[in-house]
């Protein structure tokens, strides 16, 4: 990736903390080009069955090691900046995006409990990633109590605040450990504890607090309802509190010590923490209203700039100056998108087409509608538009005849009708949506950009970046270092996109049209209270699960 460097060129690094790995990406601040990249690979992945030292954890459950957060600092970064050539002394800043609501509590100093050697067995003490969904009732407890006191912050999230957010996880940690809820002096976005750890000064991003931590019109949910919800949970808002800054912003000076994991100049820029799917609106210049950024990796982020505040049903929320300073930005989302994918080629495709190539290849061939099948892209819940991890997948239409890549091509395509259901909510609460712009690494299948550019009947423009989280905190970087006066001015300058990569086909649109008029029906049948037996289904299993689990000489009826 090596470029020629020019006697004044300043570089910014960018770095990606995903689900399974960290990425660092140099980029040079003149013209966004990028010359050196790393990925450091999680060595504890997602932990979902059982802590390192062996605790077991129910279902439902994702947790992270912070550790493996650091690594990607002490790793990632300094082959980033090998890989471009570059002189790290002119390196101006840094920053970082996360994925989001990823959440842990920790001391006073930012210490997480999971490190505290007595605490390192109790799984509340760890990281919550994104997909950690066991706080579902406690959501569920929220919504209940938000909805009989017509609190005027819930229509800011359409309606229903997700499991995934910090309010429900930090209810689920109250009621199921108070001694760590005691312990946890602070309970912080993995976004603004890495910056902590990059500049030894705790924020909290404008970003993160309000998708993820309920902060609308300049405060969170009043001390009177959190009591409500539970006594010991009403001063819940200052484990959250701190130092608000907006996106962009300085948050400090790189330490000596990160300086010493990075290999980076120390008193650098380290700009104000962000969410990954949301620095890419920067990165893809998608930041004027109306430039829908779909975000497609394990799960979908859909982002979106509107001028107006709007009330979008099911939505994630909208937070003013949630994407950029100036307008009112939009978040909605998919839950599981390329997890699905992986899922089926790893776990249901026999040997021969078990790999997305061989599986695209056949499922290409195919005239939309010929598998007769229709699948529910729940594998993972419903972010939005029904705010329920409690959903479960569904594939109707197998028969005998039925082929792996009939199945494979229905899982795309049920992804592409949940994104369309999403745009479709946010033109009918009025918020347009003018162009679709789809980055991430599901960019690289054709067959699946094709499918959403049919399903949607609009063109599909793709950012013009392999690293779109990454490129976009390098834009956040040039701005905290002072090299461009904001993000707009800085994204025009580095962002790149490719406009109408793909156009949909009117004939093979036409055909989708009906299919998801198929896919509307299942849809709200299934998560808008025509059939439960989704989340009847969950309530079983996990009682099996946890039956299993328990001793062999503890009642059922106790355990039930």
């Amino acid at each position: 990736m090596a470029d020629v460097h020019g006697p004044g060129d300043r570089y910014v690094v960018g770095i990606d903390f995903g689900t399974l790995s960290g990425r660092a990406l140099v980029v040079r601040v003149g013209d966004g080009a990028e010359l050196g990249t790393a990925v450091h690979e999680y060595r504890h992945g997602v932990i979902d069955a059982a802590l390192p030292g062996g605790t077991p954890l129910p279902p439902d459950w994702a947790l992270q090691d912070p550790e493996d957060y650091r690594d990607v600092l002490r790793h990632a970064v300094p082959a980033a900046v090998a890989a471009a050539g570059i002189d790290p002394a002119r390196v101006i800043g840094v920053a970082t995006d996360f994925t989001a609501c990823t959440v842990l509590p920790t001391l006073a100093d930012g210490t997480p409990l999971c490190e505290v050697p007595e605490l390192r067995s109790r799984p509340h003490a760890w990281v919550k990633l994104w997909k950690h969904h066991a706080a579902q009732p406690h959501a569920d407890r929220i919504n209940a109590l938000a909805h009989e006191r017509r609190e005027p912050w819930l229509h800011r999230y359409g309606g229903k605040i997700s499991a995934e957010w910090q309010f429900a996880k930090g209810l689920q940690l109250l009621d199921e450990d108070p001694e760590i809820y005691r312990h946890a002096a602070r309970f912080v976005e993995a976004a603004d504890w890495i910056v902590w750890q990059l500049c030894g000064v705790e924020t909290r991003n404008i970003c993160t607090a309000g998708y993820k931590g309920i902060r609308q019109d300049g405060r969170y949910p009043s001390r009177d309802f959190l009591a409500a919800l539970d006594p010991g949970f009403a001063g819940f808002v200052a484990k959250l509190d701190g130092p608000l800054l907006p996106l962009g912003a300085r948050a400090g000076a790189l330490t000596a010590q990160a300086a010493g994991w990075t290999g980076l100049p120390e008193g650098i820029a380290v700009a104000a923490g962000n969410v990954d799917a949301h620095v890419t609106a920067a990165a893809a210049r998608a930041l004027a209203p109306g430039h829908l950024v779909a975000i497609m990796g394990t799960s979908t982020c859909h982002v979106v700039n509107g001028t107006e505040l709007a009330e979008v049903p099911g939505m994630c929320g909208v937070v003013e100056g949630g994407l950029s300073p100036g307008a009112w930005g939009y978040e909605a989302g998919q839950s599981g998108v390329g997890d699905i994918f992986g899922w089926f080629v790893d776990h249901a495709a026999p040997a021969g087409v078990d790999s997305h190539e061989r599986l695209c290849e056949l499922a290409a061939a195919q005239p939309v509608g010929a598998h007769g099948l229709i699948a529910l892209d729940w594998w993972n819940g419903n972010r939005s538009l029904l705010v329920n991890h409690d959903l479960s997948g569904l594939i109707l239409g197998l028969t005998l005849a039925t082929r792996p890549a009939d199945v494979y091509r229905a899982l795309l395509e049920s992804t592409a009708y949940g994104t369309r259901m999403i745009i479709e909510a946010f033109a009918a609460a009025g918020v347009p949506i003018r162009e679709l712009v789809v980055a991430g690494g599901l960019t690289a299948n054709p067959l699946l950009m094709q499918i959403y550019s049919d399903v949607t009947n609009r063109p599909l423009s793709l950012i013009g970046s392999a690293q779109g989280p990454a490129l976009g905190s390098a834009i956040h970087a040039a701005v905290a270092a002072g090299a461009y006066p904001d993000v707009h001015a800085a994204s025009a300058a580095m962002g790149r996109v490719d406009r109408d990569a793909y156009r949909p086909d009117p004939g093979r649109a036409r055909a989708y049209d009906a299919l998801y008029a198929e896919y509307r029906s299942l849809h709200d049948h299934f998560g808008r209270g025509g059939d439960d037996v989704m989340s009847r289904l969950r309530a079983i299993r996990n009682a099996a699960v946890e039956r299993s689990a328990a001793p062999v000489d503890t009642p059922l009826e106790v355990v039930a």
